[in-house]
């Protein structure tokens, strides 16, 4: 495998216009709208030359959200900052700031839709 094993996420969302306005808030960035049909996804900011994967929410039909086994965690310069702004745009701390030793730190918070998501950062 020459690439890092994980290309693209989608975080699976109830209501997208909730999950939009949280996300955009907690990590100060504007989602793009995808033409796709038949299902309405939105795109966080992506460049295809640099490291990491891209990812979108994503509203589909008999797809609900929370509840699944698999942890997307966001890169943060200190994600003690953004899981407050997660608790102030509407969703909870599951596990504050922690070390993980030499890899740095990280954080679980859930969004609106019942989604897990960890926050990442070496400070």
């Amino acid at each position: 495998m020459k690439n890092n094993p994980v290309g693209w996420f989608e975080i699976y969302v109830q209501d997208l216009d909730r999950a939009k306005t949280f996300y955009e808030s907690v990590f100060q960035l504007k989602l793009e709208k995808l033409n796709t049909p038949e299902v309405a996804i939105w795109a966080f900011p992506m460049d295809m030359e640099r490291w990491g994967a891209g990812g979108a929410l994503v509203k589909m039909d008999g797809f609900p959200s929370g509840g699944n086994s698999v942890l997307v965690y966001f890169g943060c310069e200190d994600c003690s900052v953004e899981a407050a702004r997660a608790v102030q745009s509407g969703g909870r701390i599951q596990r504050e700031k922690m070390s993980i030793g030499e890899y740095g730190f990280i954080s679980l918070v859930f969004d609106t839709e019942g989604n897990m998501i960890g926050l990442h950062s070496l400070q």
